[in-house]
């Protein structure tokens, strides 16, 4: 018991680890929140510190996803632990510790977790986000598909035989994805207000 709740709680504390603001302070010696879109992720720093900075903390945030799920389960841990660390490890990106409880997104952290936890249904969620990006061009919408695609995508993976999936694995996908729709829930907005930005749109040119 006392191994599980440290293992739940690491993964909290490597989460609230922001690679975004680390690596922004570090480099160009500001700070990422006050740049952009303020959003402490990979696209923000690649914005504040240029493309080897952003895609380092793309790799970072999404190593820092699969970690935990990947440790856990080698570890032997039940699979009820192996998704309580995955979603955690995305609680503390979203809501960090060391930044004030206000983090990213959590798009490339749950990736990771998502990948670490079931690659064959992460895989058909990249898939759905790669379609809606091409067909819209709206990066919001395909990081919210491709979340909310991966329980069902498990689910078809364990009625088709492709790969077994345990059921909480599967709750913490569900789970993991309500992550990533309340902090996509200003993009939602515009996406139906038709104000988002489009991928490659100026942001004097949306509406």
């Amino acid at each position: 018991m006392m191994i599980d709740v440290f293992l739940i709680l690491a993964s909290y504390l490597l989460g609230s680890v922001s690679f975004s603001y680390l690596l922004v302070k570090l480099s160009a010696g500001h700070d990422v929140r006050a740049v952009g879109s303020g959003n402490p992720g990979a696209t923000n720093a690649l914005r504040a510190a240029g493309k080897l900075v952003g895609i380092s903390v793309l790799v970072l945030d999404v190593a820092k996803g699969a970690l935990p799920a990947l440790v856990t389960r080698a570890m032997g841990r039940p699979e009820i632990i192996v998704g309580a660390v995955a979603v955690a490890v995305v609680v503390g990106h979203v809501f960090p510790l060391f930044l004030g409880f206000r983090g990213g997104k959590g798009v490339a952290t749950a990736a990771g977790a998502l990948g670490a936890l079931a690659p064959v249904p992460l895989l058909f969620a990249l898939a759905v986000f790669v379609v809606l990006v091409a067909l819209t061009r709206y990066v919001s919408l395909g990081s919210m598909a491709a979340a909310v695609a991966f329980v069902p995508a498990a689910w078809l993976s364990n009625r088709l035989g492709w790969t077994e999936v345990d059921p909480w694995v599967i709750l913490a996908g569900g789970l993991i994805a309500v992550l990533v729709l309340v902090r996509h829930r200003g993009n939602l907005s515009r996406l139906v207000a038709r104000r988002e930005r489009r991928l490659g749109e100026r942001k004097e040119a949306s509406s």
